[in-house]
């Protein structure tokens, strides 16, 4: 199975007042986030993040939650992602980090980007556009109205908009009315 995420801000203790997250403090946050996230995905599964996977941590700490974590992991860097550039941090604890991937899946492409795209690769086909970084922030009347002109084809994978938990692929499709028996 393949699945999405965003924004887990692991370690980022004022994310949870920031975003009205339901924890006492990072290190519940933490631990749930994990616990979610393994009841979902397996070893074997792929999970693609799209960005925020920690804040302001060092390498070390990266590779402490990553170890932690299910699935071979994909990491779409966000604006936060600083430990990627800390000597601590073992690489090998991603497949890859990239800044913008497509995925190609069934015969559809999905455009993985940390940030909302207003326009995206195949935005004028079927192409699906999976993204971050706004947290749970639709519930601003401006940001709703723009978040509007994506469409039903843009899709926020952050933890803030799906109840901590990873989206799966399939998730995925049932949100954009699409069924994946029609694309094998």
């Amino acid at each position: 199975m393949i699945y999405f995420t965003a924004d887990t801000h692991f370690i980022h203790s004022n994310i949870i007042n920031a975003c009205k997250r339901p924890f006492a403090d990072v290190g519940q946050m933490n631990n749930k986030l994990i616990q979610n996230w393994n009841s979902y995905v397996r070893s074997s599964d792929e999970i693609y993040i799209l960005g925020d996977f920690m804040f302001k941590g060092s390498g070390t700490e990266a590779n402490d939650i990553a170890n932690r974590l299910n699935g071979r992991k994909y990491l779409i860097r966000g604006n936060h992602d600083r430990f990627i550039e800390d000597e601590t941090f073992d690489k090998s604890n991603f497949e890859w980090v990239r800044d913008y991937y497509v995925l190609n899946y069934k015969k559809m492409k999905f455009v993985l980007f940390h940030y909302p795209i207003f326009e995206w690769d195949g935005y004028f086909g079927d192409s699906i556009h999976l993204y971050g970084h706004v947290h749970n922030s639709g519930n601003n009347y401006e940001q709703q109205k723009r978040f509007a002109l994506l469409g039903k084809r843009a899709i926020n994978v952050g933890v803030d908009v799906n109840n901590y938990f990873p989206v799966s692929i399939e998730q995925v499709l049932k949100m954009v009315g699409t069924e994946s028996e029609d694309r094998i």
